[in-house]
């Protein structure tokens, strides 16, 4: 990707993060779906850990294809239940309640 590309990228991939609704979860490879790199799902989990850089987002509503939570962010869990959101016995989100749709 080029220097210029890549900015486009962290802010496609951003402004998707942004569009999350509260109370939901997306995953990182639905983030990188919607961005239209299907196959960069690490890609977006890159872009989320620098997303400081760049203002504020709602990166603590993504998550894994198995609804885990960033194991070194401790705070994450308690972010996304605050929102309503529901974890499993296992601690994973309950993607199917709380998994984003487009149409949601």
């Amino acid at each position: 990707m080029s220097e210029k590309l890549n900015e486009e990228f962290i802010f496609q991939i951003l402004s998707i993060v942004e569009e999350i609704p509260e109370g939901y979860v997306a995953t990182y490879g639905q983030i990188a779906k919607l961005s239209g790199y299907d196959k960069n799902a690490r890609l977006v989990g890159k872009v989320l850990s620098l997303s400081g850089y760049y203002g504020k987002y709602p990166c603590h509503r993504v998550v894994n294809s198995s609804g885990r939570c960033a194991p070194y962010w401790l705070e994450q869990k308690d972010l996304l239940m605050d929102e309503g959101v529901t974890l499993k016995s296992n601690g994973c989100v309950d993607l199917k309640k709380h998994q984003w749709r487009l149409n949601d």
